[in-house]
């Protein structure tokens, strides 16, 4: 559980509370698919049906984000719902979690926000979409996600559908592979592409089910490894979009983006809409479903670990 200095800053829900206080099931949710990732109502919505979804796989689901200063562990229905449509909300990694918290601003938390805040609250499983990773171009930019040194240093879990194709995807792997992070493809030898369930790549490890993964952490822990684990949970084949029609989509948007001059924090949402024009919504409709199947997983795994 959080340390006691660290406590102050936090606001859990009590259903999540007695749920950590009993050692039972909590899943970690993030906040920027609901404040950065889609359109409200419908940002609301999804995130209510993860929610929904951790819950029918045996767990409690913690929606992460930050409010007036306040890292609430948990989010009530009429957070959630004021939340879709607030301004001026931050968009929060580990540089700049402390400032919204000192300075009382609202901040949807990313991949390594939420890792901190859930550990903080003692949670050790996150269901997210896709993390961040290197960008292409790295060597002239040295664009490199939080997310990736984050997994390095935090112990929770983090079950994904792999990096974001828009990403340098085999230097993105071969940097968690020098930070230590044991990547496990979920019923997969495959590394999935986010909106494809493969890639060229293969996954470092395989494990097929959650008792396994659950034993893997355990061990970790017990040889005493920092950090977390990444699980690759390949979307649902109902739900894919192809790799090689995906890169063509792919490759359009970021020529647009280079000729538009767009650089830094402003690439991935510039590419992602891009993707959602060209794909006439269906990269959106995948990024649900992925998100949802990751909820299910995680769920599965947080109550594996809490046997």
């Amino acid at each position: 559980m959080s340390h006691p200095m660290v406590s102050q800053f936090l606001d859990i829900a009590p259903e999540v509370q007695s749920t950590l206080s009993q050692g039972g099931a909590v899943v970690a949710l993030e906040s920027t698919i609901i404040t950065h990732g889609m359109p409200y109502p419908q940002n609301v919505a999804t995130a209510r049906e993860v929610e929904a979804v951790v819950r029918e796989n045996g767990a409690v689901p913690a929606t992460i984000a930050i409010i007036g200063g306040r890292i609430k562990i948990g989010l009530s229905p009429e957070e959630l719902e004021w939340l879709g449509t607030a301004k001026d909300v931050m968009k929060l990694s580990r540089a700049d979690l402390p400032y919204a918290v000192a300075s009382g601003r609202h901040g949807a938390t990313t991949v390594a926000a939420t890792m901190i805040c859930a550990h903080l609250a003692g949670i050790r499983v996150f269901a997210t979409g896709g993390i961040g990773g290197v960008h292409q171009g790295v060597e002239a930019t040295m664009d490199i996600s939080a997310d990736l040194d984050e997994l390095a240093r935090t112990p929770v879990a983090v079950i994904c559908a792999g990096a974001k194709a828009i990403l340098d995807l085999p230097r993105t792997l071969e940097y968690l592979e020098t930070c230590g992070v044991p990547v496990v493809g979920y019923r997969t030898d495959c590394f999935p592409a986010f909106w494809s369930r493969t890639s060229e790549l293969p996954v470092p490890l395989r494990l097929d089910s959650p008792e396994a993964m659950a034993d893997l952490i355990r061990t970790k822990e017990a040889l005493g490894l920092e950090g977390g684990v990444l699980v690759a949970n390949p979307v649902p084949t109902a739900h894919e979009i192809p790799a090689d029609e995906m890169r063509t989509f792919i490759d359009a948007a970021v020529a647009e983006a280079k000729a538009r001059g767009v650089a830094g924090k402003a690439v991935t949402p510039f590419l992602l809409f891009h993707l959602f024009e060209k794909t006439g919504g269906r990269s959106l409709a995948t990024n649900i479903a992925l998100v949802k199947n990751n909820a299910a997983l995680a769920a599965q795994l947080a109550a594996s670990l809490s046997q």
